[in-house]
């Protein structure tokens, strides 16, 4: 009897779990949501796959969409409330004339005026696209977690404040603090910086705009928290500019925030564990965007759209050193554990190519 009654209540849990899952089918005829609300996805997913991120790569629009939803997210604050800003509403571009002024955008005007036209041809706010668009090119990238995706942010009320983006020659202390008071700690700061895998920068030395941070600047992997611990030796174009030092490898560019987070003491421990902990960077990279995609934001009047985003392609690589560099050149930051043993590529010393940039054509 307590078998039947046991059975029993497993195939009611099953039922009602049926229940909770069951999907619904979208008016385009093809696919199915577990929320109606999330069908009208379907089409800006493919759209964005095929026109934006160029048949689902990783390459440089990933780069700079992703970005954007940093930018458009961190104007937003606690300690000032509505005044600080909306947080991840769209305002960098529904107030594009505003925003792209500000120091800190230098060169986002580029994917927010390829993302406009997107935004037009399809029923979306400028929030919700943002950060859509970003979820779905980081899935593009080997490695990469698949990012959650919360829908429904109204339209954006107001530009950000100027001043509430973090800059490259920031200090450690400025950084920190200005995270805190968009609500995250110390941790969640340098899982947020697991961006700059598959990042590169323009305008630092605007002389050689697409120079990646790391030596594998398409796949979501640890090679930039490996990299940064590493001796700078010379700059990849015209020599200093504002926020950037001296890097290990030719091509390859060094923010001065990277540098000094890296190497100090209240980060540097945290940003060495993730130099060989694939998994958990790439959940802790999750878990921290989930918290900053929805910034200003209400999660409870939002609709979980998540199972609209691609699952990653997996990583085949492990963390290493670039052919030319190895244990000696490691700059030991983390006081507590060694630098771990990682071996190094054969070959000549790594020459890390630029990404290739998108031109914005005017029609």
């Amino acid at each position: 009897m307590a078998f039947k009654t046991l059975a029993a209540l497993v195939a009611l849990v099953g039922i009602a779990n049926a229940a909770i899952t069951r999907k619904v089918a979208c008016s385009d005829g093809k696919n199915v949501a577990t929320n109606a609300a999330c069908c009208s996805l379907f089409a800006i997913r493919d759209d964005i796959q095929t026109n934006l991120f160029d048949g689902a790569q990783c390459g440089e629009e990933v780069h700079e969409s992703l970005r954007l939803t940093f930018h458009d997210a961190i104007g937003f604050s606690l300690s000032k409330g509505a005044a600080g800003g909306g947080g991840a509403d769209g305002s960098l571009i529904t107030f594009s004339d505003t925003e792209t002024a500000f120091h800190a955008n230098g060169g986002i005007d580029d994917i927010v005026e390829v993302q406009k036209p997107f935004i037009a041809a399809h029923n979306i706010t400028a929030g919700d696209f943002i950060q859509f668009a970003g979820a779905v090119g980081v899935a593009n990238c080997p490695g990469a977690p698949r990012l959650e995706f919360m829908f429904g942010r109204p339209a954006a009320k107001a530009p950000a404040p100027d001043l509430t983006i973090p800059e490259p020659f920031d200090s450690v202390d400025s950084i920190l603090s200005r995270f805190r008071d968009a609500g995250f700690n110390t941790a969640e700061v340098v899982a947020l910086l697991a961006s700059h895998t598959v990042a590169a920068a323009d305008t630092v030395d605007p002389t050689i705009p697409g120079t990646p941070f790391d030596s594998t600047p398409s796949l979501f992997d640890t090679q930039f928290f490996i990299e940064t611990q590493l001796a700078g030796t010379s700059f990849p174009g015209n020599g200093s500019n504002q926020g950037e030092v001296e890097s290990p490898l030719r091509g390859e560019i060094r923010l001065q925030s990277d540098s000094e987070l890296a190497r100090d003491s209240r980060t540097a421990c945290l940003w060495q564990n993730f130099a060989t902990q694939q998994t958990q960077m790439a959940a802790a990279f999750k878990e921290a965007m989930a918290k900053l995609a929805v910034l200003g934001q209400n999660r409870r009047e939002m609709v979980d759209c998540s199972e609209l985003i691609p699952t990653p392609p997996k990583l085949t690589t492990t963390p290493h050193f670039p052919a030319g560099v190895g244990i000696a050149d490691v700059q030991q930051a983390c006081e507590a554990t060694p630098f771990p043993t990682l071996p190094s590529d054969p070959g000549p010393v790594t020459s890390v190519a630029p990404v290739c940039v998108f031109v914005q054509i005017s029609t």
